[in-house]
């Protein structure tokens, strides 16, 4: 599965959530369920690409302000949360995390440090779907450790970028200026 068809998997599953009002996840699930084998463990190959370019200091410390906080657990659900906004507003967190300040469920949570955006079951749609295949749980990891060469899986690490203290408000706010202003802003 190339990466224009992965995106055109998530695109469908947005758009079949919002004609029948049914969860994302649950959507997606259903779709990979529809293909063979084969390409649902293309489509976790190419998921854990666009999960793992998001893994940067930057992308966390947007994750850090809108949740009020962000655990190494969180931020996987914040990575797939991203993914599940579809291929615009991935391309654009993963170009500039600041941009987020203009989503408009990030504007309306702003100052509640709700978990909008982390989207844990988004991670286990490839493994849904082949527990509806075959009726057993295991049944994608067994699959999956036959698909991954020893080479591939650590071949999608990217750099993390520069750190910085998420709590230090002046460095943030240099750092993601509109979405400091939009969250911190509403906290003071």
């Amino acid at each position: 599965m190339d990466i224009d068809t992965f995106w055109n998997v998530i695109e469908a599953a947005r758009a079949g959530a919002a004609s029948t009002d049914a969860p994302f996840d649950e959507v997606l699930v259903n779709q990979l369920a529809d293909r063979p084998r084969q390409e649902i463990l293309e489509y976790a190959e190419r998921f854990d690409e666009v999960h793992d370019a998001l893994y940067r200091w930057d992308v966390w410390a947007a994750a850090y302000l809108i949740g009020g906080g962000c655990s190494d657990d969180s931020f996987m659900d914040f990575r797939a949360g991203v993914i599940a906004l579809g291929r615009q507003w991935y391309d654009r967190v993963a170009a500039e995390p600041d941009s987020l300040a203009e989503h408009p469920d990030v504007v309306q949570a702003a100052g509640f440090h709700d978990e909008v955006l982390f989207y844990e079951d988004v991670k286990y749609a490839a493994s849904g779907a082949f527990e509806r295949i075959t009726g057993e749980a295991d049944a994608f990891y067994e699959a999956w450790r036959g698909f991954q060469r020893a080479d591939q899986e650590n071949a999608h690490g990217v750099g993390l970028g520069e750190d910085f203290d998420f709590d230090d408000d002046s460095e943030t706010s240099r750092r993601l200026p509109r979405l400091a202003a939009l969250i911190l802003g509403s906290n003071r």
